[in-house]
C-alpha cells in the first residue's frame, strides 16, 4: 500500500537562477559533498553488491533532497562513475543503463532543475515529488539512494514549541541553540520520528545488496549546541527577523499618522 506524509511542511529552496537562489547559493554544499566523493566510491566499490543483482535492468539511482542542481549533477555523475568502474573491475558485461530519480518538495523548482540537466548525461532522467520521510517508489525497486544535506531539515516544526503554554515553547525563536532542554528535546524527538519514517522508507525500497548514502552536518558531542556553528549562525539570524517584525508596527504606524495628516 501507497503511504503518505500528509503532517510534512514544504519550505523548498529558493528556485529559478537569480541572484539569491539555491543554484547560485549553494557552494558551500558543493564544497563539502565534494570532500566526501572519494568515501562514497569506496563505499560503492566495498559494500554494494552489484553480483547479486538481475542482469538486463537498468540500474536505478534516486538522490533525495535534490533541490535544483548543479550540485545534484555532479553527485550523479560521480556516483554513475564509481558504478560503472565496479562493473569493469569485476569484468560484469554489459554495464547496465541507468535511470536517476530526482526527488523534492512539490513545490520545487523542477523546471529549472530539468532545464540544466547535462547535455552528456549518461542516464534517463525523471522527477518524483514528495516527502522522503515517507515512502517515494515500489518495494525493492532502487539499487543505490543519494541524500545530501536535506536530511537535517524536519518533516514539520515540532507542535509543542508553538504552543505557549508548553514548556517546550521557544519564546519566539526560529532554532533551539541556546534555547531551554525542553525545546532541545522537543526537537530531539521529531528528528527521532523523521528518521525513523526515512529508514524505514529506505529499507523497503532498497533491493538487497543495494546502498543508502547519507550527508548530514552534525556537531562533536562534547560542542553544546549553543556553541556549534551553524547553531550561532540560525541564533543570528533569528535575531534579524525579529528586529525585521518589531520594525513593521513602527512603519505601519508613521504611515498612518502620514495618511490621517
Amino acid at each position: 500500500m501507497m503511504e503518505s506524509n500528509k503532517s510534512s511542511q514544504a519550505y523548498p529552496m529558493k528556485g529559478g537562477d537569480g541572484v539569491s537562489s539555491y543554484t547560485n547559493n549553494s557552494s558551500y554544499q558543493k564544497s563539502l559533498a565534494e570532500v566526501v566523493m572519494s568515501l562514497i566510491g569506496e563505499a560503492i566499490a566495498n559494500k554494494l553488491d552489484v553480483q547479486s543483482f538481475v542482469g538486463g535492468h537498468p540500474f536505478l539511482i534516486a538522490d533525495l533532497g535534490c533541490s535544483i542542481g548543479p550540485n545534484t549533477f555532479i553527485a550523479v555523475k560521480n556516483i554513475i562513475n564509481s558504478v560503472q568502474l565496479k562493473y569493469q573491475t569485476l569484468k560484469i558485461i554489459p554495464t547496465p543503463e541507468f535511470q536517476v530519480f530526482f526527488n523534492d518538495h512539490a513545490s520545487n523548482d523542477f523546471n529549472t532543475l530539468f532545464k540544466t540537466l547535462p547535455s552528456d548525461k549518461h542516464y534517463y532522467a525523471a522527477g518524483v515529488p514528495g516527502s522522503f520521510y515517507a515512502r517515494l517508489f515500489p518495494r525493492s525497486s532502487f539499487h543505490l539512494i543519494y541524500s545530501s544535506f536535506a536530511l537535517h531539515w524536519l518533516s514539520k516544526v515540532p507542535d509543542e514549541v508553538m504552543e505557549k503554554g508548553s514548556p517546550a515553547w521557544n519564546k519566539g525563536r526560529v532554532h533551539y541553540g541556546g534555547a531551554e532542554e525542553e525545546v532541545v528535546m522537543a526537537y530531539k524527538q521529531q528528528y527521532e520520528r523523521d528518521m525513523h519514517g526515512f529508514l524505514n522508507a529506505r529499507a523497503e525500497e532498497v533491493v538487497c545488496g543495494g546502498l543508502v548514502v547519507v550527508l548530514v552536518p552534525g556537531r562533536p558531542n562534547e560542542v553544546p549546541h549553543s556553541k556549534c556553528i551553524g547553531n550561532v549562525l540560525f541564533e543570528i539570524l533569528g535575531c534579524c527577523l525579529l528586529e525585521m517584525a518589531k520594525e513593521v508596527p513602527l512603519q505601519l504606524n508613521k504611515y498612518r499618522l502620514f495618511t490621517n495628516n
